[in-house]
């Protein structure tokens, strides 16, 4: 099936230093709202604390669910009002531990009941202390900043036949990652760190097609995150679950471009490099707007009806399809040409 006239020829190519320019812009609001959050909303998987999820039969108000957790040293917690309105449902965070106690979900729904006036239904009550929390933030950097390394060596292997190469590049990484996380050094900053040696390792090295694909999928989860931070949304498990698929499904559109591009550097060999990315961007045009289309369709529709639970993990997901179709396009094959410049610039 195609959307596209098999001749359709766009120049994309002609508007990569606006779309380099907007994407600059989205990444710096992102890190701006990053900033000014001191981070991303952290979720109590990562932050640590108590998440009470309740239920109750008839309309309350927020003000009133409140005062029943004040009545029982719980005035500090957070309440918010979860999923549809009609069921009445409200999660409850709070930093206290005290949650553990013998019959803490008793006196909660006691107290609510009298304050309400409501039969209150406690439908969960999850717990995650802080260190807990801690380790779980720096497994799930440490998860994505794995993934990218194994991507580089796929993509340098599959389309250089650097694959020797890129393990070592990958190999040296982790063992410093490691060796630096035994003297406490902050994760953090040991991945971003890591990350910047890595791009400049295949700027020198000329691992052109592993660059591509990285830059786009770092452009990918930054702004991801960053929108996250702009709506001030939740920061969860399933989130890291979220990013590490967005980076799968551009990594796939990324790569039927580069296969696209590889075949028509044969085809086309007494063209410029310009014609060769736009036109194969162009070839590839009807099966990225058809995989995106669809996706988006089945995640839109987990958005709508799928309930609270699953709800910011559908909204990660949709905005990474569009951010991810957009960066295969616009982002890696473009920073191909980089290379045609910088070959040039040195005969």
């Amino acid at each position: 099936m195609q959307f596209v006239k098999p001749d359709i020829n766009i120049n994309f190519i002609g508007v990569r230093r606006a779309a380099f320019f907007l994407s600059l812009a989205m990444i710096l609001v992102s890190l701006i709202s990053l900033i000014l959050h001191k981070g991303p909303r952290y979720g109590i998987d990562f932050a640590g604390g108590t998440l009470i999820q309740i239920r109750f039969e008839s309309p309350v108000n927020i003000e009133n669910v409140k005062s029943g957790l004040n009545s029982i040293g719980m005035g500090n917690s957070s309440v918010q009002s979860f999923g549809d309105q009609k069921e009445q449902e409200f999660l409850i965070r709070t930093d206290s531990m005290d949650t553990k106690a013998e019959g803490f979900s008793l006196q909660l729904k006691n107290s609510l009941e009298s304050v309400t006036t409501n039969r209150v239904e406690i439908r969960r009550v999850e717990m995650v202390g802080p260190q807990v929390g801690k380790d779980l933030r720096e497994k799930a950097l440490l998860a994505m900043f794995y993934a990218l390394l194994f991507i580089t060596i796929y993509i340098s292997g599959r389309f250089e036949l650097k694959w020797l190469l890129s393990a070592i590049i990958a190999a040296v990484l982790m063992g410093a990652i490691y060796f630096f996380k035994l003297f406490d050094f902050s994760i953090p900053f040991l991945i971003a760190a890591a990350l910047i040696v890595t791009l400049v390792l295949f700027w020198f090295l000329e691992l052109k097609y592993a660059m591509g694909a990285i830059v786009a999928l770092l452009h990918d989860v930054s702004i991801t995150v960053g929108i996250f931070s702009i709506f001030n949304k939740e920061f969860t498990l399933p989130i890291i679950a979220a990013l590490l698929t967005i980076i799968g499904y551009s990594l796939n559109d990324t790569i039927i471009v580069f296969d696209r591009i590889r075949e028509n550097l044969k085809k086309y060999h007494k063209h410029p490099m310009e014609y060769i990315v736009n036109r194969s961007v162009n070839e590839t045009l009807s099966r990225t707007i058809l995989t995106s289309l669809t996706t988006l369709m089945v995640l839109v529709t987990l958005f709508i009806l799928g309930g609270g639970i699953i709800h910011d993990f559908a909204f990660a997901m949709i905005v990474g399809v569009l951010i991810g179709t957009y960066s295969s396009i616009y982002v890696a094959s473009p920073i191909l040409l980089a290379w045609q410049g910088r070959w040039k610039k040195s005969k």
